[in-house]
């Protein structure tokens, strides 16, 4: 349907200076005001965006939605669980140290391997249902040659995790993929870690960091398994990562974000 004369999109008219940004993006801009508080209408999308991202956060971490979202992305690398220390969300929430180690007893086979993959619920586990699939396929299909070990599945988990969930699996990097701490317009986004030569201690300066991985929203899997195998390859070469290993890949293309 063709919109009235002297309409923008679905936000109010065209001399509106505002209209062009609100169109372009999904923060909360230029809300107006009614008296001297939020118009209705934008009270009650922050509310509802405020409970979107609370659930976000408790949404119970499901194994078997991710293996079967795994297997429809055609990857077809074993899945094991660990769980950390926490031993539920509200544990997990108030002591973040204890999200950042195994639970007492955990196994995990021993070998040699170029790279490990970590699949952290972290504060969105909706992220890792929703795009941790489609990543790790885009990242898979980019990396020929390498040495991948099982993908691990960790529940309350913080990204210092994949420190010594790496190091038990022999991996020379480790890539934690973990849903981040959700915003008003961002409950699915999903960031990924990376660390060479990963053991407890190391420090959050020893890591790269590739955040919003959320299409149509954010970065698309092909956009950040470029990016990160890019770092990969470099950080192979380097024999390190963090503040010595440098993105230097080429700007994102206009219109993303």
């Amino acid at each position: 349907m063709t919109a009235p004369e002297g309409h923008v999109g679905h936000h109010g008219p065209a001399d509106d200076p505002w209209s062009l940004l609100r169109n372009a993006t999904r923060a909360r801009v230029a809300l107006g005001r009614a008296g001297d508080g939020l118009p209705t209408a934008r009270e009650l999308e922050f509310r509802a965006a405020h409970a979107v991202a609370r659930d976000a956060v408790h949404t119970p971490l499901d194994a078997d939605r991710v293996r079967a979202a795994l297997a429809d992305a055609g990857v077809d690398l074993p899945l094991l669980e660990v769980h950390s220390q926490a031993p539920d969300r509200e544990t997990y929430l108030q002591r973040p140290d204890l999200g950042r180690r195994p639970a007492d007893g955990t196994r995990l086979p021993a070998g040699e391997h170029d790279l490990a993959l970590v699949l952290a619920d972290g504060l969105s586990p909706r992220a890792v249902h929703e795009h941790a699939a489609g990543t790790v396929a885009a990242v898979l299909e980019r990396l020929p040659g390498w040495s991948v070990a099982p993908l691990v599945l960790a529940h309350q988990a913080r990204v210092a995790l994949g420190d010594p969930v790496g190091e038990a699996l022999g991996a020379r990097i480790v890539v934690v993929l973990v849903g981040e701490r959700p915003g008003l317009s961002s409950a699915d986004s999903l960031g990924l870690y990376l660390t060479h030569d990963p053991r407890p201690g190391r420090a959050d300066s020893e890591r790269n960091c590739i955040s919003n991985v959320r299409p149509p929203h954010g970065l698309s899997y092909a956009q950040a398994a470029d990016t990160l195998v890019a770092l990969l390859q470099a950080s192979r070469r380097l024999g390190a990562s963090g503040v010595v290993l440098k993105d230097e890949g080429a700007a994102l293309p206009p219109g993303v974000g």
